[in-house]
Parts: C-alpha cells; sequence; structure tokens
C-alpha cells in the first residue's frame, strides 16, 4: 500500500516509520523544511528508543521517505493519514483542531484517486464529521472516505507498541475503507492483534476515555498514597493488594508526583470541554484534573518540608526532568511545577536530566543544569528524584550523601529501598510511605 503519513510530530514519524517496517511504501510529510532536512541527515526530531535505527533501515531500503510536498505525497496514496498537532486551545481547553482541517483541505485538494483520509491525531467527537464536509466542499468529485484510528503509543516505548498493540480501533461504517484499513494493518495478524471495528464517533470518544481512565487511576493512587502517610500505610503495599485483582490490574498503580505528557492533560481537558458543550458534566474526571494540577505543586512543598520548612537560599537538586523516562518531552512534567514551587520558596534549584536538557532549559528560568546527577547534587541540601529514568535507578548513594551539604533524601518515586537511602547516610523522604523513626 502506499502510505502518505501528513505530519512528523511523534504519532507521525512513529506510525509512518513502523506502517515502512512492515512492507508498506510511505512518505512522510511536513511543512518544516529544516525537520524534512534533519530527517534526510538521520537526525531525529524526537527522542524515542530505536528510532533512528528503524528510519534508517527502511530509507535504506526505499520505502520510507521524507518531503514538503504534500500534493505530490497524496495524489498517489491509498491511504492519507492525517498525524498533525491537536494542542489544547488557549481560554477553554479545547483541542485545537485548525492543523486538522488546514490538513484536510490541502489534502482534499491533492487527491486524484479513491484514498481513505484517516485521522490518526487525537480529536473530539465530530471531528470526522468535519473533515468528511471539508473534503466534499473543497473537491466535491474526490473519491474519499473518511476513517478514525486513533494511536494508543506509549512514549519510551512506541515502537513496541504499534508493533504488538492491544488493540487497533479503526472507525468507519463503509466496507470499503474497512477492507483497506485490514490490509493496512494485515502485518499484525501474525501477532493476533484485535482489530476492533466501530462507528468513526465512538473510535474518537474511545481515544479519550481511555486516557481519562488512566488518569484517573493515577490520580486514585495519589491521593489514597496522602492518606498512607497520615495512617501509616505503605502505598507501594496498597498498590499491590488492589493491583492483584484481576477487574483492576496493576498498572498505573504507582504513586507519584502526578501525571503530564503530551496526552493525558490535554485530553482530559478536551474531553471535558466535549461534555460540557453537549451538557453532560463528568464530575470524576473534572476532580482527577483538579486533583494532579493541585498535586505536582505539592510535591515542591513536599521537598520544602525535607528541609525542616525552610528553602530559602538553599541548593535543591532535580534529578529526571521529563515527564518520564525513555522521551525527551517536557509538556505539563511535573518538574516545571515543583521548580515553580521551589523558587517560590526561595530556594537555589538544579537541574539533571539524561536526554531533556535541551527542553527544559526554556521553560525553567532560574534553573541550573548539571551534566551528571552528582554535579547537581554537589553542595546541595535536598536532591529530589523526579523521574525514574535508568540512570538514576543505580545511583551511588554513599557518593550522593558524601557531595551533599544536607542529607535530605526525596524520592517522589518511591524507587529506592528505604534501608539503603539510610545506609548511605541519607534522610529519606518518599512518597505514600509512613516516616521514619
Amino acid at each position: 500500500m502506499r502510505i502518505a503519513m501528513i505530519g512528523t510530530g511523534y504519532v507521525g514519524l512513529v506510525s509512518g516509520t513502523c506502517f515502512s517496517d512492515f512492507g508498506h511504501d510511505v512518505v512522510c510529510v511536513d511543512k518544516d523544511a529544516a525537520k524534512i532536512d534533519a530527517l534526510h541527515r538521520g537526525v531525529m526530531p524526537i527522542f524515542e528508543p530505536g528510532l533512528d535505527r528503524l528510519v534508517a533501515s527502511n530509507v535504506r531500503g526505499g520505502r520510507l521517505s521524507f518531503t514538503t510536498d504534500l500534493p505530490g505525497a497524496v495524489a498517489e496514496a491509498d491511504a492519507v493519514f492525517i498525524a498533525v498537532g491537536t494542542p489544547s486551545r488557549r481560554g477553554d481547553g479545547h483541542a485545537d483542531l485548525s492543523y486538522v482541517f488546514g490538513a484536510t483541505e490541502e489534502i482534499a485538494r491533492a487527491l486524484r484517486k479513491p484514498a481513505v483520509v484517516v485521522t490518526k491525531s487525537t480529536v473530539p467527537v465530530g471531528t470526522g464529521d468535519e473533515v468528511e464536509r471539508i473534503i466534499r466542499e473543497t473537491a466535491p468529485d474526490a473519491k474519499a472516505w473518511v476513517v478514525s484510528n486513533p494511536e494508543f503509543l506509549r512514549e519510551g516505548a512506541a515502537i513496541e507498541d504499534f508493533k504488538r498493540p492491544d488493540r487497533i480501533v479503526v472507525g468507519t461504517e463503509d466496507e470499503d475503507a474497512a477492507e483497506i484499513m485490514r490490509e493496512i494493518y494485515r502485518p499484525l495478524y501474525l501477532n493476533k492483534a484485535p482489530l476492533l471495528f466501530t462507528s468513526r464517533r465512538t473510535a474518537e470518544l474511545t481515544k479519550y476515555a481511555a486516557n481519562a481512565f488512566l488518569a484517573t487511576k493515577i490520580t486514585f493512587i495519589n491521593e489514597i498514597a496522602d492518606l498512607c502517610e497520615i495512617v501509616g500505610a505503605d502505598v507501594q503495599d496498597v498498590a499491590r493488594g488492589i493491583g492483584l485483582d484481576n477487574r483492576i490490574g496493576a498498572k498505573f498503580l504507582h504513586a507519584g508526583p502526578g501525571y503530564g505528557g503530551s496526552c493525558f492533560p490535554k485530553d482530559t481537558l478536551a474531553l471535558l470541554k466535549t461534555a460540557e458543550d453537549h451538557q453532560t458534566p463528568l464530575r470524576i474526571v473534572e476532580s482527577v484534573v483538579a486533583v494532579n494540577d493541585a498535586r505536582k505543586r505539592a510535591m515542591g512543598r513536599k521537598v520544602v518540608q525535607a528541609l525542616g520548612g525552610d528553602a530559602r537560599g538553599k541548593i535543591v537538586a532535580l534529578l529526571g526532568l521529563t515527564f518520564k523516562p525513555n522521551t525527551d518531552d517536557m509538556r505539563d512534567a511535573p518538574s516545571l511545577s515543583i521548580v515553580r514551587a521551589l523558587q517560590d520558596a526561595g530556594a537555589i534549584v538544579r537541574g539533571y536530566d539524561p536526554e531533556g536538557v535541551e527542553q527544559a532549559r526554556p521553560l525553567m528560568p532560574g534553573v541550573e543544569f548539571s551534566d551528571s546527577p552528582y554535579a547537581a547534587a554537589d553542595g546541595a541540601a535536598a536532591v529530589a528524584l523526579v523521574t525514574e529514568w535508568d540512570v538514576l535507578r543505580a545511583l551511588d548513594l554513599p557518593r550522593l550523601a558524601r557531595t551533599m551539604a544536607e542529607p535530605n533524601f526525596v524520592d517522589l518515586r518511591n524507587v529506592y529501598p528505604i534501608e539503603d537511602v539510610e545506609e548511605a547516610g541519607l534522610r529519606w523522604f518518599g512518597v505514600g510511605r509512613p516516616p521514619r523513626g
């Protein structure tokens, strides 16, 4: 199949590359000439483990190419995927669909043969109807089927998720379009990946519902963690106790500083706006958003408490800045709110991250950035582990203790056993676990 992927951001580049690895002929399109030039040179615009090697392999194989020429890519395509950004619109939290609709108009003008036009971007319910209307209005004679095919990729594990998905959701009630989508995803039949066909609106809502539910699990265990600290319970044991229930499951039950990233924050807000527009309030999701926002800043206050309530003039080292490991994504990262809370308390903040420093630098004015966790900790009154990168899971704790001005270790991800931290001569502070002594 010939596929045109419109947008070379996270979703577009990963999806296009994986489709080419299935044997399809894929052209990835972007308006940003500098980005396309960088891709031609093998320079990735995002950090995703293994992506650079997979891109290089499929470019060498002649299955994957990059261009700024949208009309040329679309004219020969059997399927055109829209994978442009849908950021939260300033003011109301609704998804900004201007890029989706702009791309749709360009696609409509470029269609020269029958093709499916697939919204891969995360879009509110009813967007497919508007995409279809734009195509019919712009190119009345074009033969195009509009399909919803939401992505369910985790940053840091996107290639594995694409090739071994839990499910593939396809929103269409047209059998011709369904047959094309079956052919596109046929290589995954070998992995027995469930291919779920629904109505287009159902597919659109499924993505938002899934992310809102996962965000709810994270926020639920974070609130339970707060209760654990007060009553003397251990949130890790609580999470194991409820996670072993097959009806609940263990995933997304790890207490921490709150969710961030490119999906959960904007998707929960967009879902709330959709519900508001249809006068069907989602009170649980409203609470999830409010609690998560408050939690991030509360983690900054937890660090201040570890300093005896006075952070003024003291150095605090934050280890891990991105919203999760194995990505350079800083969107809505908890570290941003933690930094603001610490700076408001008068602390001098240092930061270290294996991949995210360049993305963090413009978002964190006043922060000193270090090239190693030990350099960040030098002379610090507290070290806070914010993102559980592998390189931060095996710190030399005695070395850390020797270089610090005060031995306060705040483990916001509960990575380290309390006994190991204390044996190294550090004072342990964690999340959702009773204080020692």
